[in-house]
């Protein structure tokens, strides 16, 4: 269901080339893009790669943001800096706001300097525009004015919304118990998320809808159905004190009636829930909505979360070690399709969602990092093999978006925040589970599981 999102992006997508813009945070060291000793590449060892992978990744939200907001920008292209420079991106923040959360507790950046940038970031959304306070997926980072993503949505996105609320969620968790300015810098988030008018985007149904314009009403028409990214925005709707959804809005639009469940399966690993009628989805579905929420023993009548996301992610893996398509490099250390930048068949970058029903020989470097808390070893394996490869592969905010060796090796050097988000932050979750314990401390949250049934 994404899809409506991913593949009207194309039409944003811009060339781009290189910038040598250094870092401003603390302890960091520039890597040096020349050296691809094999010795070194051999014996990092995995402690110092999730060090490198977090820090490097780092940089996008803190010293590529948008400048008057603090915010996360939509994408940054290193070769054309000026490239979209004030688009923010509204889930991507989200993620964003969760990056500095680690970056404080990695000491990449002091506490101070966390809580001043959160603040800026916070004060930002506050004042930007809002529709039945959901925010639109992009904002002009300069006024807060929304910027159209397409010709008929240019209000409330539901479901960039949700994944903000959950990094919104995370700062209030993180700062409520700390000095007088922190608890305010709290209350604000959690005001903030409270303010989503979730019932709203019922249109009166037993439905969720992701999208509400002043000017063309609900004429998008398009409804949240699972499984994809959007399990966040009922289990966040289902939270809110003030505007909360019932339960039969998730049993009948979210699981449609209990029709979400299947006994299909590939490569003898079953498939647990419907993924939208597409196999298993790029991998970004196991991502987005587990950021703050922990899939870890997460259940409700439907499935068990954690083994629908480790069958997820070991299908887009086994797909790649059996490489259908014979693309070059395919294998157990070079794996991960997920929604990307991609290149288009002239040659030119496009975007697309890879998964195993469209594999284009395109690997998506978050693919499989993201997905470290299901498949650590596997994941790990991949990142070696990036990091092998880092005189193409890592740039200044850490690893590029995509690349394919079937294609010459051909890399594009651009980021996308919402494929750089969680990479740092799923790290984070599998190191030390912070986001996840954040998250599902929130009271709210825990009213909402329990009201719709699940266990966790």
């Amino acid at each position: 269901m994404r899809f409506y999102s991913l593949f009207i992006f194309v039409i944003f997508c811009f060339s781009c080339g290189k910038d040598d813009n250094s870092s401003s945070y603390q302890g960091y060291i520039e890597p040096d893009p020349t050296d691809d000793d094999p010795v070194i590449v051999d014996t990092i060892t995995d402690e110092a790669l999730l060090n490198i992978v977090q820090r490097e990744t780092f940089k996008y939200f803190w010293d590529y943001a948008e400048s008057n907001s603090g915010a996360a920008r939509e994408r940054y292209h290193p070769n054309d800096p000026n490239n979209s420079q004030n688009v923010v991106t509204t889930g991507g923040s989200g993620f964003g706001l969760m990056a500095i959360l680690v970056g404080i507790e990695r000491g990449y950046i002091s506490r101070v300097q966390g809580f001043d940038r959160l603040s800026q970031i916070l004060n930002f959304f506050e004042a930007a525009d809002r529709f039945h306070g959901a925010w639109p997926h992009w904002i002009d980072g300069t006024n807060g004015n929304v910027i159209p993503f397409s010709d008929q949505d240019n209000g409330g996105d539901l479901v960039e919304t949700a994944l903000f609320a959950q990094g919104l969620i995370c700062v209030k968790e993180y700062f409520k118990n700390g000095t007088e300015e922190e608890v305010a810098l709290a209350t604000q988030a959690d005001a903030l998320w409270k303010g989503v008018e979730w019932n709203w985007y019922t249109q009166n149904q037993n439905s969720l809808y992701w999208h509400w314009s002043p000017d063309n009403g609900f004429a998008i028409n398009l409804e949240l159905k699972g499984y994809n990214e959007t399990l966040i925005a009922f289990i966040l709707g289902a939270s809110s004190p003030n505007y909360s959804i019932t339960p039969e809005v998730y049993h009948e639009s979210w699981a449609s009636n209990g029709s979400i469940t299947t006994t299909t399966s590939e490569y003898n690993i079953p498939h647990i829930l419907d993924h939208a009628g597409s196999g298993t989805g790029p991998l970004f579905w196991a991502h987005y909505s587990f950021l703050g929420l922990n899939p870890t023993g997460l259940s409700d009548q439907y499935a068990n979360y954690w083994d629908l996301n480790l069958n997820h992610t070991n299908i887009n893996y086994q797909h790649c070690i059996s490489n259908p398509n014979n693309y070059i490099d395919y294998g157990e250390n070079c794996w991960g399709l997920t929604a990307s930048y991609s290149r288009n068949s002239d040659g030119s970058t496009g975007y697309s969602a890879h998964q195993p029903n469209n594999d284009l020989g395109i690997i998506s470097p978050t693919a499989a990092i993201s997905s470290i808390p299901y498949t650590p070893e596997k994941s790990l394996a991949a990142m070696h093999y990036f990091y092998s490869k880092k005189s193409t592969l890592l740039g200044p905010a850490g690893f590029y978006d995509a690349f394919s060796p079937q294609y010459n090796d051909w890399v594009t050097q651009r980021y996308l925040a919402i494929d750089q988000g969680p990479e740092i932050i799923m790290i984070e979750n599998y190191r030390t589970g912070l986001l996840w314990n954040y998250f599902m401390q929130n009271e709210d949250i825990q009213n909402g599981l329990n009201t719709l049934g699940f266990t966790y």
